[in-house]
Protein backbone atom coordinates (compact mmCIF):
# COMPACT_ATOMS: atom_id res chain seq x y z
CA UNK A 1 0.00 0.00 0.00
CA UNK A 2 2.69 2.00 1.02
CA UNK A 3 3.14 5.14 3.33
CA UNK A 4 -0.16 7.34 4.44
CA UNK A 5 0.78 10.50 5.81
CA UNK A 6 -1.56 13.03 7.19
CA UNK A 7 -1.58 16.57 8.40
CA UNK A 8 -2.77 17.19 11.89
CA UNK A 9 -2.66 20.18 14.56
CA UNK A 10 -1.03 19.29 17.61
CA UNK A 11 -1.53 21.78 20.85
CA UNK A 12 -0.55 21.04 24.51
CA UNK A 13 -4.16 21.67 26.18
CA UNK A 14 -2.84 22.76 29.58
CA UNK A 15 -1.37 25.68 27.91
CA UNK A 16 -3.40 27.39 25.37
CA UNK A 17 -1.21 30.58 24.55
CA UNK A 18 1.06 28.25 22.88
CA UNK A 19 0.90 28.03 19.02
CA UNK A 20 -0.32 24.67 18.28
CA UNK A 21 1.69 22.74 15.54
CA UNK A 22 1.38 20.96 12.58
CA UNK A 23 2.96 17.84 11.90
CA UNK A 24 2.40 15.73 8.68
CA UNK A 25 2.68 12.38 10.59
CA UNK A 26 2.71 8.87 9.00
CA UNK A 27 -0.51 7.19 9.58
CA UNK A 28 0.04 3.37 10.83
CA UNK A 29 -2.53 1.15 11.74
CA UNK A 30 0.25 -1.62 13.03
CA UNK A 31 1.32 1.12 15.75
CA UNK A 32 -0.38 1.92 18.59
CA UNK A 33 0.61 5.27 19.81
CA UNK A 34 1.08 8.74 18.40
CA UNK A 35 4.86 9.59 18.48
CA UNK A 36 6.38 12.74 18.31
CA UNK A 37 9.99 14.26 17.84
CA UNK A 38 11.73 15.54 20.94
CA UNK A 39 11.48 19.23 19.09
CA UNK A 40 7.51 18.91 19.03
CA UNK A 41 7.68 17.96 22.74
CA UNK A 42 9.74 20.96 23.37
CA UNK A 43 7.76 23.57 21.14
CA UNK A 44 4.31 22.16 22.91
CA UNK A 45 6.44 22.33 26.40
CA UNK A 46 4.40 19.23 27.28
CA UNK A 47 5.66 17.54 30.31
CA UNK A 48 6.92 14.17 30.86
CA UNK A 49 4.29 11.99 32.66
CA UNK A 50 6.00 8.32 32.37
CA UNK A 51 8.37 6.47 30.57
CA UNK A 52 7.35 3.31 28.60
CA UNK A 53 9.42 0.77 27.58
CA UNK A 54 8.70 0.32 23.38
CA UNK A 55 9.66 -2.95 20.83
CA UNK A 56 10.79 -1.70 17.94
CA UNK A 57 10.59 -3.33 14.57
CA UNK A 58 14.16 -4.66 14.65
CA UNK A 59 12.75 -6.47 18.02
CA UNK A 60 15.04 -4.65 20.53
CA UNK A 61 13.77 -2.40 23.12
CA UNK A 62 13.54 0.80 24.30
CA UNK A 63 12.92 3.02 26.93
CA UNK A 64 11.81 6.44 26.08
CA UNK A 65 9.56 9.48 27.64
CA UNK A 66 5.68 9.05 27.79
CA UNK A 67 4.64 12.94 27.61
CA UNK A 68 0.87 14.53 27.60
CA UNK A 69 -1.85 15.32 27.54
CA UNK A 70 -1.52 16.75 23.48
CA UNK A 71 -5.06 17.78 21.74
CA UNK A 72 -5.21 16.33 17.99
CA UNK A 73 -6.81 18.13 15.53
CA UNK A 74 -8.38 16.58 11.89
CA UNK A 75 -10.41 18.32 9.55
CA UNK A 76 -13.68 18.44 11.95
CA UNK A 77 -12.36 16.09 14.13
CA UNK A 78 -10.56 16.15 17.81
CA UNK A 79 -8.89 13.74 20.18
CA UNK A 80 -6.83 13.32 23.18
CA UNK A 81 -4.02 11.23 23.78
CA UNK A 82 -0.56 10.96 25.56
CA UNK A 83 2.90 10.39 23.02
CA UNK A 84 5.94 8.90 22.67
CA UNK A 85 9.06 10.54 22.29
CA UNK A 86 10.76 9.05 20.38
CA UNK A 87 12.72 9.80 16.09
CA UNK A 88 12.37 12.41 14.05
CA UNK A 89 9.21 11.42 12.14
CA UNK A 90 5.86 11.77 13.99
CA UNK A 91 3.25 8.74 14.00
CA UNK A 92 -0.14 8.31 14.08
CA UNK A 93 -0.83 4.90 15.84
CA UNK A 94 -4.13 3.16 16.07
CA UNK A 95 -5.14 4.65 19.44
CA UNK A 96 -5.84 8.38 18.33
CA UNK A 97 -7.37 6.85 14.92
CA UNK A 98 -10.06 5.21 16.77
CA UNK A 99 -10.75 7.76 19.54
CA UNK A 100 -10.98 10.59 16.23
CA UNK A 101 -13.24 8.16 13.86
CA UNK A 102 -10.60 7.99 11.39
CA UNK A 103 -10.04 5.46 8.30
CA UNK A 104 -7.29 5.18 5.82
CA UNK A 105 -8.39 4.66 2.37
CA UNK A 106 -5.49 2.26 0.54
CA UNK A 107 -6.91 3.22 -3.10
CA UNK A 108 -5.76 6.98 -2.63
CA UNK A 109 -3.20 6.26 0.39
CA UNK A 110 -4.90 9.06 1.85
CA UNK A 111 -6.58 9.46 6.18
CA UNK A 112 -9.84 10.64 6.45
CA UNK A 113 -12.77 10.88 8.49
CA UNK A 114 -14.88 7.37 9.13
CA UNK A 115 -17.45 7.84 5.87
CA UNK A 116 -19.55 6.19 7.73
CA UNK A 117 -20.11 8.91 10.12
CA UNK A 118 -18.63 12.12 8.15
CA UNK A 119 -20.35 15.16 10.61
CA UNK A 120 -19.35 13.12 14.31
CA UNK A 121 -16.98 10.70 15.45
CA UNK A 122 -18.58 7.57 16.58
CA UNK A 123 -17.14 4.88 18.88
CA UNK A 124 -18.57 1.60 20.63
CA UNK A 125 -18.81 1.76 24.32
CA UNK A 126 -19.93 -1.57 24.98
Amino acid sequence: MGLVNAKVSLRNPKKPELVPVEIDAIADTGAVHLCISSHIQIQLELEEIDKKEVTLADGSRKLVPYVGPIELKFKNRVGFAGALVMGDQPLLGAIPMEDMDLVVIPKTRTLDVNPSSPNIATSIAK
